[in-house]
């Protein structure tokens, strides 16, 4: 996450920033932590849909996974690795119709890889996750017909 953006998110969690209260719209914040043996996206999902999440997205994720399942640009076949990796990133949105994240990991040199998170990740030591949801909006996947793929819609909370 970009300074100005991380810096925007505190003024806008603490209230403290004068910007920020002229655009703050109400969010609500939700932490967990997942153990290990866990599978991160399985996990994620269920937390939405106990919480009842409308425009839930990823705040921020530290951790570490053990085995890996992701699905790297533009490739059907998913990338499996039965290594340990720590979580530099993960990103995304989560609504009633399902979750869409990515995920960037770095292994034990350093080297990073990334992609679409799929089941199958499973937490090695832990995995420490804050989640917004955006109280004003309302997020649903639907058929795009350029795509063909679910995408994002997004409306204003009733």
């Amino acid at each position: 996450m970009n300074q100005i953006l991380y810096s925007l998110l505190v003024c806008l969690l603490l209230s403290g920033c004068a910007a920020a209260s002229k655009t703050r719209q109400n969010m609500t914040v939700h932490a967990l932590r997942l153990h290990p043996g866990q599978d991160l996206k399985r996990e994620l999902d269920a937390f939405a849909k106990a919480q009842h999440l409308q425009a839930g997205f990823i705040v921020t994720c530290v951790g570490s996974l053990r085995k890996v399942a992701l699905r790297p640009a533009n490739l059907q076949e998913p990338l499996l690795r039965d290594q340990k990796f720590e979580i530099v990133s993960l990103v995304g949105t989560l609504s009633p119709d399902g979750s869409h994240l990515h995920i960037s990991l770095s292994d034990s040199t350093g080297a990073t890889i990334g992609g679409h998170l799929l089941e199958g990740n499973e937490i090695y030591t832990t995995a420490e996750i804050v989640i917004g949801e955006a109280e004003h909006l309302q997020f649903h996947r639907e058929i795009d017909p350029v795509t063909t793929f679910k995408e994002l819609t997004i409306k204003k909370r009733e």
